[in-house]
């Protein structure tokens, strides 16, 4: 939130100052990114390739705005947010959007037109006003824009985005153990894991009506997302799915002697901590005024002060 947004280019180029930082962690510009999306934190992550040739965490950006409640997008008009993997390529960046800058997630991806899902235009976006997209203020998807296109001019073909509800820890996981979203959620879990077992993006295939990773099929990727998952072959990847297998009992052990929070009294998705002070401070106009270009207005910012995810 520091810079100030009249000082905002309007192409977004990499800073000095990012470049710096970079270069302290032993990354180039032009390396591989991943980004993370965290819901009920209002975080999101960007990830790069380093020297060792695996990702480790470049940066963590507060979330301004998402709408809707924890859970995956189904339907246009739900306000959800959407929760799975994607995959975004040169295409899908908007250098022209009306909040700024953005990218398309791609929603909906293979897995959710296969299960009837509807809904368009589901964006990484600036301002601060969601109504199913992950706004970032206008400072903050400049950045996070420039670092992904240089990615992607640098030779990457597309990057992965995992959108999570929450961090999947084993105790988190717990504390929603009641929630009907939890099925999807232990599955989003397993491609969590695989990413921190080996800080390589996981290989996303569907099959079964679900998401697989870091599979190797007899004959080739599954053609229905619907259709029983076929055959696999033994691969370099046995181990990571062995380590996948055994979080997995760890979460049913915890699911046995945990008892689930209280529903959560949301009014209408979530703020990260930081932008609910300013909001606080400022006023619906004068944060408008100090993180959109346009002064684009808040969405919703009563239900944003009720934000129940709030430490």
């Amino acid at each position: 939130m520091a810079m100030d947004v009249a000082s905002l280019a309007e192409a977004p180029q990499l800073s000095s100052k990012v470049k710096a930082e970079m270069s302290k962690k032993k990354m180039r510009p032009e390396s591989p990114v991943l980004v993370r999306i965290f819901k009920q934190e209002s975080e999101l992550e960007v990830w790069k390739v380093n020297a060792s040739g695996q990702y480790a965490l470049f940066k963590t950006y507060p979330m301004c705005r998402w709408s809707g409640k924890l859970g995956p997008k189904t339907k246009s008009g739900d306000r959800q947010a959407p929760e799975g993997f994607y995959h975004v390529s040169a295409g899908m960046l908007n250098p022209n959007s009306q909040y700024y800058v953005s990218f398309n997630l791609g929603y909906p991806n293979r897995l959710e037109s296969a299960l009837g899902y509807t809904g368009e235009a589901l964006m990484v976006h600036g301002a601060c006003s969601s109504s199913g997209c992950y706004a970032m203020t206008d400072q903050g998807v400049g950045e996070i824009y420039a670092i992904v296109q240089k990615a992607l001019d640098g030779g990457q073909e597309r990057f992965q985005v995992q959108a999570y509800p929450f961090r999947m820890t084993t105790e988190n996981m717990a504390k929603h153990k009641g929630d009907p979203n939890m099925p999807f959620w232990r599955t989003l879990k397993e491609g969590y894991d695989a990413f921190a077992f080996t800080r390589k993006q996981p290989k996303v295939s569907v099959c079964g009506g679900r998401y697989v990773f870091n599979r190797d099929f007899a004959n080739g990727e599954p053609d229905d997302p619907l259709a029983q998952c076929p055959a696999t072959v033994d691969g370099a990847q046995n181990d990571v799915i062995a380590k996948i297998g055994a979080e997995q009992k760890k979460l049913d052990a915890a699911f046995a002697g945990a008892t689930p929070v209280s529903s959560f009294a949301y009014v209408d998705g979530g703020m990260h901590q930081s932008f609910r002070s300013l909001l606080k401070q400022q006023g619906a106009k004068g944060m408008a005024a100090r993180i959109s270009r346009t002064k684009y207005p808040v969405s919703r910012p009563d239900a944003a002060l009720a934000d129940p995810y709030d430490d």
